[in-house]
C-alpha cells in the first residue's frame, strides 16, 4: 500500500475523515520509523476485525490525580489519541494515572508518550493484548508481548523516547511477515526470565486497574529537570532511544 492510499483505505473501513487521518498519521509515522509491523500493514489486519467505526471512547472518572476511560467499541488508537488530546489541553499540576479499559489495538506505544513529551511531559505508557507470550521454560502463551513506552521531554526539543516490548519480536513484525511466531518469546536468551518478569508485572498491574484484559494504563507528569540535553552531550553524537 502506497502512502497516498492510506486514508482512502481506511475511510472505505467506516472510519470518518478526521478518525481516518489520526489512524493513517500513526501508520505513517511507523513506516517512516522503520516499525512496518506497526505501519500500513495493520490496514489490512483491521479489515478482519469486528469495527465500530461510529464509536467514541468516554472519560468515566476524572480527578486531578486519576482518570478512567472506557473504549466503549472505539479502536484502541483514537481511544489513546483522545485520551493524549485531553492530557494536552488539561496537563496535571503535577502527575496524573490515566487508566482505559477496552482500549485495543493501541499500536506504537512510543507514538503516544513522543506527542506527550513534545507537549513538555514525562509519560510513561503500556497496554495489554491477547495472551501471546509463553513461559520462558516453554507451553502455552500466557502474558502479552507488552510493550512499555517512556517519553522524556528535553528543552532542545529532541525528547528522548524508550519503546519496548517484552518479547523478541513483536506481533506486528508476526503480522507484517517479518518474523515467524515461532519468535513470540521473551527476549534475552538465557536471562529471558527477566522479559518475562516484566511482562507478567506490567500486564497484571495494568488489568488489575482496568479491570479488563485489553487495558491501557498510563502515567504523565511534569518534569522538575532537564537530563536529556547533558546525557546527548555524553553520548557525543550516538544515537539515543526515539531518534531517527
Amino acid at each position: 500500500m502506497l502512502p497516498e492510499e492510506a486514508q482512502p483505505a481506511l475511510r472505505a473501513l467506516g472510519f470518518g475523515e478526521e478518525d481516518a487521518a489520526t489512524l493513517a498519521d500513526h501508520f505513517l509515522d511507523a513506516e517512516r520509523r522503520g516499525k512496518l509491523g506497526h505501519g500500513l500493514s495493520r490496514i489490512p489486519w483491521l479489515a478482519t476485525l469486528e469495527l465500530e467505526p461510529e464509536a467514541r471512547p468516554r472519560r468515566l472518572e476524572a480527578s486531578a490525580g486519576y482518570e478512567l476511560w472506557d473504549g466503549n467499541g472505539a479502536l484502541g488508537y483514537l481511544t489513546l489519541a483522545a485520551i493524549c488530546d485531553a492530557v494536552r489541553a488539561d496537563p496535571p499540576e503535577r502527575a496524573r494515572v490515566v487508566v482505559a479499559r477496552r482500549c485495543f489495538p493501541t499500536g506504537m506505544l512510543g507514538y503516544w508518550v513522543r506527542g506527550l513529551a513534545e507537549a513538555g511531559l514525562v509519560a510513561l505508557l503500556t497496554a495489554t493484548s491477547p495472551a501471546r507470550l509463553p513461559h520462558p521454560e516453554g507451553g502455552e502463551p500466557l502474558v502479552p508481548t507488552i510493550p512499555l513506552a517512556i517519553g522524556v521531554p528535553s528543552s532542545d526539543g529532541r525528547p528522548v523516547v524508550s519503546d519496548v516490548s517484552m518479547s523478541k519480536v513483536t506481533y506486528g513484525d508476526v503480522l507484517a511477515g517479518l518474523a515467524s511466531p515461532a519468535n513470540l518469546v521473551p527476549f534475552g536468551g538465557e536471562d529471558a526470565h527477566k522479559a518475562f518478569a516484566l511482562a507478567v508485572g506490567l500486564a497484571t498491574a495494568a488489568e488489575a486497574l482496568s479491570g479488563d484484559a485489553q487495558g491501557a494504563l498510563l502515567v504523565v507528569a511534569r518534569p522538575d529537570g532537564d537530563p536529556v540535553p547533558a546525557l546527548r552531550a555524553r553520548a557525543a553524537g550516538r544515537r539515543l532511544p526515539g531518534d531517527r
